[in-house]
């Protein structure tokens, strides 16, 4: 699909009659198409979007314009996401760093580094589910980086007061790391199975959560049975 060929209200009415919301899933690849193809104009004004699908379409788009351009500008506004009140939206985030990913090793793990020294879980949370994508971590710098990005982050957690550790947000960084550590491991077992191992001789609540949501995946248990 040409995105240029379509104008104003003719683009965005496109995009709605293909979105698959309302319904259970969001359609992924027209997202990363519309990412891919249109031009920074149209993205731009897609992050300002009352529709939720627009706005998301135009949130994987800054990372084809900031792994175009390096406008920190246009970081900024996608770290704005990753904060979002809409999980779509943070998905969204989390989908754009991957596709820089996808393109250059280097500048994803720029971003990801930013985002890890964050003290705000759901940026954190970004920094996690976008390094932890099985694609990813086929570079041995960015497994590397995952297992340090998942630990960061469950030290994090263990670091707040058990109020904060109530929060929704905190919550949110609390589930997303009962699955990227087995996404980490799985990817480089050598080097991340034993920081992940460390973390059962903890008795925090958080901790054995965690490490208890892992060990249900048939990734980690496909590693820690051979």
């Amino acid at each position: 699909m040409a995105f240029a060929d379509l104008d104003g209200d003719e683009l965005w009415c496109y995009l709605k009659e293909r979105s698959g919301l309302p319904g259970p899933r969001a359609n992924l690849a027209l997202m990363l198409e519309f990412a891919r193809g249109a031009d920074n104009d149209d993205i731009l004004q897609a992050v300002e979007s009352e529709d939720e699908y627009i706005r998301c379409c135009g949130i994987v788009g800054l990372g084809f314009i900031f792994f175009r351009s390096h406008d920190r500008s246009v970081l900024r506004s996608l770290t704005d996401a990753t904060t979002s009140a809409s999980w779509r939206a943070r998905e969204a985030a989390a989908m754009a760093v991957q596709a820089v990913g996808d393109a250059d090793s280097e500048l994803l793990r720029a971003i990801i580094e930013k985002w890890a020294r964050s003290t705000h879980p759901l940026t954190l949370r970004a920094a996690a589910a976008g390094i932890c994508e099985p694609r990813l971590l086929k570079d041995k710098a960015n497994a590397a980086l995952a297992v340090q990005v998942c630990r960061d982050a469950t030290e994090w957690i263990v670091s707040q007061p058990a109020d904060a550790r109530r929060e929704a947000d905190t919550r949110t960084l609390r589930q997303a790391l009962g699955y990227c550590w087995s996404v980490a491991v799985a990817a480089d077992p050598e080097n991340a199975l034993p920081a992940f191992v460390s973390l059962e001789a903890s008795d925090d609540a958080d901790v054995v959560w965690i490490v208890r949501e892992n060990r249900k995946k048939a990734r980690l248990r496909k590693v820690i049975e051979t």
